[in-house]
């Protein structure tokens, strides 16, 4: 990764968001000293990106071993315990960073999620950071106590949409949310089936295309469709990547604050990724694929 180019586009977006804020923040009655950081939150900003991006397994290790390379860029660094307490301050600037770094709408589309465990399931009783956020749910693998991740991207890797929600949510509650932008298809697995969440997102433009179940009656289905169902694979290469590279789940969290820090930072960096699981498909092709079928439900 470039560390002068992500600096430069994460400062830049920093100094926007900061007038913003400014412009928008509420009068407060009794003044307050506001002393300016040692680091600024585009430093730590790009700090945090580039782990994600790195080889390093821990960020203690990456801080304390591999940032003694890069003192000159940074030449103003505090102590490992310093920028820990400093981290909670970005979440925001993150939230707000991630939504410029979301790809464009093209028709094309894929949901589904993946779980964010915050401890082993032995541990789950005696877990204490999470207690009352996190909840136990229940995938494919099994049993698990924390978080699951709802994603959408298109046929280039591009995330589109993303909601966190705790592990025992269903994955149809956040379509909702997750399909406000959409347009053309969405492409899910079997756990996305619903005859009320098939008309609502036609209602939207958005046609809802899943595989049926075995207790199902067949239904006809256009060949273009079958085949962008089997590619739905793409996404699932994508919660890899976002886990073992960006790694976006581990269960050494100590704080629910840097647990959100650290996720965030870690879709950011995943969305500087210069090169991201793709379908190779032309415009042409794409008009064709995004042409909606009738209305049938699932």
């Amino acid at each position: 990764m470039d560390w002068v180019a992500l600096f430069c586009d994460v400062d830049d977006f920093c100094q926007r968001f900061e007038t913003l804020c400014c412009q928008r923040q509420l009068a407060q009655h009794e003044p307050k000293r506001h002393r300016n950081r040692r680091m600024a939150s585009s430093e730590i900003m790009t700090i945090l990106i580039a782990f994600h991006a790195s080889n390093a397994r821990t960020f203690k290790h990456f801080y304390l071993k591999l940032m003694t390379q890069h003192k000159t860029e940074f030449p103003q660094l505090v102590t490992y315990q310093r920028f820990v307490e400093l981290m909670p301050t970005v979440l925001l600037p993150l939230a707000a960073y991630l939504q410029t770094r979301f790809g464009d709408v093209t028709g094309i589309a894929f949901v589904d999620s993946t779980k964010l465990a915050v401890c082993g399931n032995k541990r789950i009783t005696r877990n204490r950071v999470f207690a009352g956020i996190a909840e136990i749910g229940r995938t494919t693998m099994g049993w698990f106590f924390g978080f699951k991740l709802h994603l959408v991207i298109n046929e280039c890797g591009e995330l589109l949409s993303v909601v966190l929600t705790p592990g025992n949510v269903d994955d149809r509650e956040p379509l909702g949310t997750l399909s406000k932008r959409l347009f053309g298809k969405l492409f899910g697995d079997k756990g996305y089936i619903s005859a009320d969440w098939f008309t609502q997102l036609w209602e939207q433009g958005v046609q809802l295309v899943t595989a049926i179940r075995r207790n199902m009656h067949n239904r006809l289905m256009p060949l273009v469709d079958k085949i962008l169902l089997r590619k739905r694979s793409l996404i699932e290469t994508v919660n890899d990547q976002l886990k073992n590279i960006a790694q976006i789940e581990h269960t050494r969290h100590r704080s629910p604050v840097n647990f959100a820090v650290n996720l965030l930072a870690g879709l950011i960096s995943y969305t500087h990724q210069p090169k991201k699981p793709s379908l190779r498909v032309s415009d042409e092709e794409r008009a064709q694929l995004t042409e909606l079928a009738p209305a049938t439900s699932t």
